[in-house]
């Protein structure tokens, strides 16, 4: 085994570290894993998809129940693939249907205590 730093063959065990065998060099005094794995993160494939789940209007927390992705790691990949995308051209036409989610239903059970004052006229 060598030193990946210096290239050393002049090694020791220094203990053990999140379960994997820690070396040190004697040489330059640097400590290193024997083995060593990057941690490992997600496909493409996966990232594409949770993106393209999203754009279809699914929400954060419903492609974390399909896909077992945390919902602020999606985010995090939308935000990506916002800066990515070139602008597009703002429409003049303004759509005549439109889409409410969970702001809709909140709002519309919300119960308001109004005072009306009978001397102010609307």
């Amino acid at each position: 085994m060598q030193c990946p730093y210096c290239g050393s063959t002049e090694i020791r065990k220094n203990g053990k570290r999140r379960g994997k065998q820690n070396h040190i060099c004697i040489q330059c005094d640097r400590q290193f894993l024997d083995l060593y794995d990057p941690p490992k993160g997600y496909s493409e494939e996966i990232k594409k998809e949770c993106v393209k789940m999203y754009l279809n209007g699914m929400g954060f927390r419903a492609i974390e129940r399909v896909k077992g992705v945390h919902h602020t790691t999606i985010i995090y990949w939308i935000k990506q693939f916002a800066e990515k995308v070139a602008d597009v051209p703002k429409e003049d036409i303004v759509p005549k249907v439109g889409e409410l989610d969970e702001l809709e239903t909140f709002i519309g059970s919300k119960k308001q205590n109004l005072v009306v004052d009978s001397s102010k006229s609307f």
